[in-house]
């Protein structure tokens, strides 16, 4: 974010990523969606953007091509956003995605170190990206949990962004669920607040068949965050698992894609912030509360 001497704020960010399914506009809309989030987790507003793009010299026909920037900029469209080029390069591997300007009011950023006692935790979608996308590669998802991921993925976060800045004052804090799993953007927030975050496990939702495939279906990068967030930083550490069994704890490590916002929502604030989701169709739970640090960064609930 860079704040000028008067006006809006300028806000940037960058993402890309290799193809997450197998249909070239889908994983364009994905890919567009995914790079705006940054933006909408800050209650900013995107603007424009230039895509990033690297295909194969040979072995891809010209439609696929297409089809990949048609679906983003289909995705920019939604959102109002307007794109003003891009940089195309040769590689063996497809990645595609976007940077990304936006603009914030100064006095309304929404951080990820602004939480508080009190505070009630919504999660604006259903988790478990990383564990279907895996399961695609390896053609072993069913067309049911397929269709729900891809759906989750290509949603924009713009409507719960609005959401949670139509109430003022009530968000304190925000960031959006991608790589680094739940627990490990909780244990971000929870660390720059200097709170602690409980989450009940029970209440955080999982995307269709998410549970059933987690046995075989888990990613490198939900390896990673379990040994750094649950060994390395030991003081974020998760202090009580003995109600939460192991395919749920391993969906809370999930990596995500275009995942949703996790917000922090003063508790006087929480029942308008609910009904303005709902009423912008926005399927949010209530999945923790802020409590203030207890030696532990986040500690697991069920019920």
């Amino acid at each position: 974010m860079y704040r000028w001497e008067a006006g809006p704020a300028l806000v940037q960010t960058v993402d890309f990523f290799t193809p997450i399914v197998d249909d070239p506009h889908l994983y364009g809309q994905i890919a567009a969606a995914n790079a705006l989030s940054d933006v909408y987790a800050m209650g900013g507003r995107p603007l424009t953007a230039l895509a990033i793009a690297a295909f194969p010299a040979e072995g891809l026909e010209p439609h696929v091509m297409r089809d990949v920037f048609r679906g983003g900029l289909a995705k920019l469209r939604e959102a109002g956003v307007s794109l003003l080029g891009g940089h195309t390069v040769r590689d063996n591997e497809v990645k595609f995605g976007y940077a990304v300007t936006g603009a914030v009011d100064p006095d309304r950023i929404l951080m990820n170190s602004g939480a508080r006692p009190g505070d009630a935790i919504f999660l604006t979608k259903p988790i478990g990206t990383g564990v279907v996308g895996t399961a695609i590669k390896f053609e072993r998802a069913p067309a049911e949990a397929v269709d729900a991921a891809v759906a989750s993925m290509a949603a924009l976060n713009r409507a719960a962004a609005e959401a949670l800045c139509s109430v003022p004052g009530a968000a304190h804090a925000c960031t959006d669920i991608t790589g680094f799993g739940l627990i490990g953007h909780a244990t971000e927030m929870a660390a720059a607040s200097d709170v602690t975050i409980v989450i009940d496990a029970h209440a955080v939702p999982l995307l269709p068949g998410a549970r059933d495939l987690v046995a075989l279906n888990r990613s490198g990068g939900m390896k990673t965050n379990e040994a750094y967030f649950a060994t390395s930083l030991r003081p974020a550490a998760v202090t009580d698992r003995t109600s939460v069994d192991e395919e749920l704890l391993s969906l809370l490590h999930d990596p995500q894609t275009s995942g949703g916002l996790f917000a922090a929502v003063d508790a006087a604030g929480a029942d308008a912030v609910e009904r303005a989701l709902s009423a912008r169709g926005v399927l949010a739970a209530r999945v923790g509360r802020v409590e203030a640090f207890s030696g532990a960064r986040i500690v697991l609930v069920a019920g």
